[in-house]
Order: structure tokens, then sequence, then C-alpha cells
């Protein structure tokens, strides 16, 4: 059981030693991936162009109500775009499957007569007037290497519409299986380079180029730039294969306001919806995490045929459909910072205090036991080989034996060395220190030995032959 207890710190500092090497080579990499339980909820509203939230109307909008109008009008606008993304099923060790619903509703609106007004949103399922709040609606799914954070290509789909019920959701989603880019997170370890960033609306691919980098909320961030070209939002069909709804509108020429020679005030005029962008996402490196966004949106009306033989008042019109500026909450900035210091903390401990700690724990145990282990050998250091003590009677010199031998005369001529009080040969004993025993007769006949005398006699005489 000594043993046992003495082998135990060497046993444990192994093992501390052991956990310190595999803490960084296992537990980060594990560490290292999307969660399945991320929750990400952003919030984003107008403001100026400049970034001043003062302006209570800072954006543009179209004004559905006026297509059973006489003459198409816009509006100006306070926005709120909200996103939730959180992970779905099939998800596992490997894949995470992103379900991010996205919405855009109107606070309030101002006409040109300087009307205010406060839309409300209609219930879900119910028809959808032309004043409500809800501006646009969408829900993105997409499936994620838990590693690299990039599209695997397993689930991606875009649902334009809400499912009636005993609909599936896939007869109301088209599918984007070709999409590459990042969106709700980009990868660990983010370097100063240009990446791949996906934009929902024109669903596409886009370089998002490194411009610098910033801190927010105590957080070091690298900030990224990602343009959207113009895009014909009519060309990208909807589930059913055709035109979303809303990305086509045909008119009359007086309705557009268009007017001109060799223009009728009675000719339909088809616009298409176009819409560019310019995105800024500001990462934390180390987790890509996004910390903040700004988007600045714009949408309009545009005819298709820009050649020659389109009248000029027809290729230069634009009517407005949206346009702003969307700007990060700070509230969510504040919880995007607090989660990006979480994971970078749990990186930290895993992949530099938890070896550190369990290293120093390790060596102090090995020290303890070689502690424990020099003074054990040195306590037994002081017994023989065979685990005697140096005091033990027959490993010293006997002073009586010397007096003995004293007594007897010189031993020069001695056949047989002296052990202490023993002689290597029983024999060879002085007859005055052999004991007397009387032995038991022998069963032969034949007589014990006398213990007095010193040499061979046989019973009958030196002289008896041998039986």
């Amino acid at each position: 059981m000594r043993r046992v207890w003495l082998a135990l710190p060497a046993f444990l500092g192994v093992a501390a030693i052991t956990a310190a090497i595999a803490v960084p080579a296992y537990l980060v990499p594990q560490l290292r991936v999307v969660p399945l339980d991320l929750d990400i909820t952003s919030v984003a509203s107008t403001q100026g162009p400049d970034g001043s939230a003062g302006d209570r109307y800072p954006a543009t909008i179209f004004d559905r109500c006026s297509i059973r109008q006489s003459k198409a009008r816009t509006l100006q606008a306070n926005l709120t775009q909200q996103r939730r993304s959180v992970v779905v099923d099939p998800s596992d060790r490997r894949q995470a499957t992103v379900q991010s619903a996205q919405t855009v509703k109107i606070d309030r609106t101002r006409d040109a007569a300087g009307k205010e007004t406060e839309p409300s949103v209609g219930d879900v399922g119910a028809e959808r007037e032309c004043s409500d709040g809800l501006l646009s609606a969408t829900i993105d799914r997409v499936s994620l290497n838990r590693k690299t954070s990039v599209p695997n290509g397993t689930v991606s789909s875009l649902q334009l519409e809400a499912a009636p019920e005993g609909v599936d959701v896939k007869d109301v989603s088209v599918d984007l299986p070709d999409r590459k880019g990042f969106q709700y997170k980009f990868g660990f370890n983010v370097k100063k380079r240009d990446y791949l960033y996906f934009d929902s609306n024109t669903r596409q691919d886009l370089p998002a180029k490194y411009v610098g980098e910033k801190t927010i909320d105590g957080v070091q961030t690298y900030e990224f730039v990602s343009e959207v070209p113009e895009t014909d939002l009519s060309s990208l069909p909807n589930a059913q294969g055709e035109a979303a709804l809303g990305t086509m509108l045909t008119q009359p020429a007086s309705w557009w306001g268009i007017s001109g020679r060799g223009i009728s005030p009675k000719s339909s005029i088809t616009m298409h919806r176009y819409a560019s962008a310019k995105r800024h996402v500001w990462v934390e490196p180390k987790t890509g995490t996004v910390i903040n966004g700004r988007e600045e949106q714009h949408q309009y009306f545009q005819s298709p045929d820009q050649s020659e033989d389109t009248p000029a008042p027809v290729r230069d019109f634009r009517l407005d459909a949206l346009k702003g500026t969307f700007q990060w909450s700070d509230q969510t900035i504040a919880n995007q910072a607090a989660k990006a210091k979480d994971y970078d903390s749990q990186l930290k401990l895993g992949n530099l205090w938890l070896p550190i700690i369990l290293g120093v724990i390790g060596v102090l145990l090995l020290a303890l036991w070689a502690v424990l282990f020099w003074r054990t050998r040195r306590s037994e250091g002081g017994r023989g080989d065979d685990g005697g003590y140096p005091d033990d009677p027959y490993d010293g010199p006997d002073p009586d034996q010397d007096a003995t031998r004293r007594d007897l005369g010189p031993v020069d001529d001695a056949p047989t060395a002296y052990v202490g009080n023993r002689s290597a040969n029983p024999w060879e004993r002085p007859t005055e220190q052999i004991p007397r025993v009387e032995d038991p007769p022998r069963a032969d006949g034949f007589e014990p030995l006398s213990r007095e005398t010193t040499q061979f006699e046989r019973p009958d005489g030196p002289d008896s032959p041998r039986r």
C-alpha cells in the first residue's frame, strides 16, 4: 500500500502533463466549430447617409397603394430590419443548418403632403393590404461545414412567401445549390484578405474586400466591404419559375410620370425592379463572429431596355422602391461583442491557460514524487543488503570470541577459519566448545560417538575391524 501511495503523485503528474498536451490538440478543435446552439438576433434601423440617427424619415419606399391611383408615389419612411438565425435539422458533428428569418418593417411614413402614418402589421396568414407595415419577409436556410463555416450544399434555399397550412415549405422556396460565401458567420482565424460573401437579395456570391481594422466595444475587428452590382430582380425566379411578385410592373406612361416626344400618356411601359448595395461587416478575426453591420440598400424601377431604340425619357427614368442605410443597433453590437469575447475566452482557456495550469500541476506532482522517492530510498539506505542492520550480532566483531581465541593460543595453524563464534566445519571446533548431549542408542547396535573424543573410534577399540 505504501508503494501505491508513493507512485500516485507520479501517475497523476504524468496524466496532467499528458492532458496539457492533449487539450490543445483535441479539445480546442472541438470548440473551433459552428456551435449547434447558435442563436443570433440582429436589429438594424435606417439612418441618414452620414450615419446620423436624428432624421425620423431617413429612407424612401415605394407606396404600394399608389398602384390603384392615378400616379406613382413614394413615401419617406423609417424602417427596421430584424433577423434571427438559429440552428435546425439536419445538423450533426460535421454540419450545422442555419435558418434565418428576416423581415423589413415600416415603423412610420410621411407623404409629400406631410401626413405621418404608423402602419400596423396584419396577422400571420391574413391577406396583406397595401398599407400593411410588413415590407418584405424571407426565410433563408443553409447547411454549413462546422469547421470552415462554408456552405456544403446539403441545404441551401430561400423561402419567398409564407407556406399555407398543408403546403410544404419546399414548394414556396427556391434552391441555391451553388452558394459558397459567408453570411451569418465567418470562419475561424480570419485573415486580412478578400472573402466571398453571399447577398440574399440578389442571390449571388460577391467579394468582401478587407479595408482595415477597428475596435468595437473592446473587440478588435476586421472591416470588409462588399459591393453588389446592379441586378435585375425579375431575373431571379420564384418557386414556380416565374418573376417574383413586385419585380415587374406595367403601367401607363402617365402613371409613371413619363412624357416626351413619341410617348403617349396611355402607352404601357413595363419596368423591372433592380437592386444594388454596399455592405460593411466588422468581424472578430479569431472566432469569425460578425460584430457590426451596415447596408446601403438601393432598389428602383427602371426600364430593362437601355438600347438607343428606347426613348430617352424611358431609358433615363428611375423610381425608388427602397432606398436607405440599415445600421445595426447598439444592443445588437453589444450582444455580438459579448459572444465574441466568450468564444475567445473559451479558446484561450483551451489553447493557453488550461495547458499551462495542467502542465504546472504535472511538474509539481512529479517533483513531489521525486522528493518522496528520494526520502524513502534514504531511509532504507541504512539497511544492509539483506535487510538487516549494522548492529546484527553476526555482522560485527565479537569480543567474547577474541577472548576465547586468546585462551586457546595461536590459531595460525588452524585448518579452518572462524567466523564469529562459528567454524566453517563444526568438527573442527575445540571440544570444550561443543555442548554435551546424550544421544539415544542407535538401532544398529552402534554406540554413538562420545562428544568428548576428538577422533573417530570404533566401539570395539581402535583395532576392531569395520562392520
